[in-house]
């Protein structure tokens, strides 16, 4: 499914196509190095597989560069410069403060540039086979040589629009990315005169290099072990280097993707220090086992201690894949928190179904709100909440807040009016909703 495209408008009149895919806890600005078309890019696997991967752990967002793809096309190619304003824009657009810059190749450079010149709006930066600049020069000997610049051109006049134009081939690898036909993705992205004049910008003159050493936030440099030389010298250059190298000679297969986005999910994973007491909006998960002290009593205390903690395995398991945080357990109840509401309620459907094969239920809860956050534990009024909306549950039921349901709408779950409530301790009646089968 392609996700939905919209636009911004800069204040120059142009207008960015930008997509927002996934809801993980950070914000991941992925640029498009060469070729690109927001609506296009998902109907291509290696593309498609890469960034539903990058969109598992963050909120990805994607744009089309001034003069490609779905953007306006009817003005000029962006200098860095520009393109560094129309990312802003759309940073602007989506809400998003402070995010993670990646991009492959040459699309790195306006991440740098934004690093360098706005470290406030950017977290951390992830280049995969970085290129500050394109070709060598006597102080550069890790570029293509200058031929590599005519080969570009010729490719782009004579062989731009049809399946012979391969970006391997032409940057003389003699690699082939398979499952793409070039042919319709190059016109998806540009024409052959558009083409032409970024590999004069791309190859030509673009270096960002002098950029680099401004920049303040942690850089993931990622590339094959052919190329360690060349990252430890763009290492020398930053203040905060990452270096990640795996091994083979060629481009990057289908199959090495998740051992990529791996050490892409752990950088980006580095915990930013935070103040002592503050408040963030947090989802609270509470969940327990339906009639447990008449199951207790019926099993007996040594059974049912095997039997709990299966259940607790069961439980932990399930918030590992939905990244939530177990913020304590007592008997044979859990409260943990998330980040986003869908992956609190997807974990609560999951654990319910897991535990029938226990021959248990339990009975789950859901609510979002400010909550203080204390030597990295959450609490306040938001948590209590939360627990009172799970004694409101039946058997194998899930129960969330007014909140939660307008904060997931269109992300597939459905409800079912479960009425006006009081909780116990908490002011006003409270209107709960009954997860549907998702």
């Amino acid at each position: 499914m392609i996700p939905e495209t919209r636009y911004v408008k800069t204040t120059d009149g142009v207008y960015i196509a930008y997509q927002t895919v996934g809801e993980g806890p950070i914000d991941l600005v992925w640029q498009f190095e060469w070729l690109g078309n927001v609506d296009a890019i998902w109907e291509y696997r290696p593309f498609a597989e890469w960034f539903r991967g990058l969109a598992s752990f963050s909120r990805l967002i994607l744009h089309d560069r001034r003069g490609t793809g779905a953007s306006s096309r009817n003005v000029d190619l962006p200098n860095l410069e520009t393109r560094v304003a129309d990312l802003k824009a759309v940073l602007d657009a989506v809400g998003s403060e402070r995010p993670v810059l990646g991009g492959a190749l040459e699309g790195g450079a306006p991440n740098v540039l934004l690093a360098a010149s706005t470290p406030d709006r950017v977290h951390s930066l992830v280049w995969w086979y970085p290129k500050p600049r394109t070709t060598q020069t006597p102080d550069y000997p890790f570029g293509s040589k200058a031929e590599v610049l005519e080969r570009f051109l010729e490719a782009a006049l004579e062989r731009w629009g049809t399946d012979d134009y391969e970006f391997g081939d032409i940057q003389g690898s003699g690699s082939r990315t398979e499952h793409v036909p070039w042919g319709r993705l190059t016109r998806q992205t540009a024409t052959p005169d558009v083409a032409a004049e970024m590999v004069r910008i791309i190859i030509g003159e673009t270096d960002v290099r002098g950029a680099m050493p401004a920049i303040a936030a942690p850089v993931l440099l990622l590339a094959r072990e052919r190329d360690r030389e060349t990252l430890e010298y763009l290492a020398s250059l930053l203040r905060q280097p990452r270096i990640r190298l795996f091994p083979g000679q060629d481009t990057l297969k289908i199959d090495e993707q998740p051992a990529v986005l791996d050490a892409i999910r752990e950088f980006v994973g580095i915990e930013q220090p935070s103040p002592e007491l503050g408040t963030v909006l947090s989802t609270v998960l509470f969940t327990d086992v339906v009639g447990s002290t008449q199951k207790q009593a019926a099993m007996g205390d040594r059974r049912w201690k095997g039997l709990i903690e299966l259940h607790h395995a069961t439980v932990r398991e399930a918030l590992k894949r939905w990244r939530g945080l177990e913020s304590s357990t007592a008997g044979d109840g859990f409260y943990a928190t998330f980040d986003g509401p869908a992956r609190a309620i997807r974990c609560a459907i999951e654990i319910g179904k897991r535990v029938l094969d226990l021959g248990i239920e339990i009975r789950a809860g859901v609510h979002t709100g400010e909550c203080q956050v204390m030597n990295g534990q959450i609490s306040g009024i938001t948590v209590s909440i939360g627990a009172r909306v799970a004694a409101h549950a039946g058997p194998s039921e899930v129960l969330v807040s007014q909140t939660v349901k307008d904060l997931v709408a269109g992300s597939g779950l459905t409800f079912q009016e479960a009425g006006e409530h009081e909780l116990k301790g908490v002011p006003d009646h409270w209107r709960l909703y009954r997860v549907a089968e998702a």
